[in-house]
């Protein structure tokens, strides 16, 4: 497993917290994924054999957040 902190802009709620947490969950081979808002970053938990950067990336801008 492996992990990766990615710095998330655009949360203001728990909302926009829960939106970015369930993006990411529910890539395969995600395990686990801590969205803060006041650090502004996302920590997850993967196996990067499943999943990569880009695509938790994509994930959250899908979601309509933008990745710093």
């Amino acid at each position: 497993m492996k992990t990766e902190i990615i710095h998330v802009e655009g949360m203001s709620c728990m909302h926009c917290r829960a939106s970015v947490t369930n993006a990411l969950t529910a890539l395969p081979g995600v395990s686990s994924a801590e969205v803060s808002l006041e650090e502004k970053t996302a920590r997850v938990t993967y196996d990067e054999g499943q999943v990569t950067p880009q695509a938790m990336k994509d994930a959250i801008i899908g979601v309509g957040f933008d990745v710093v």
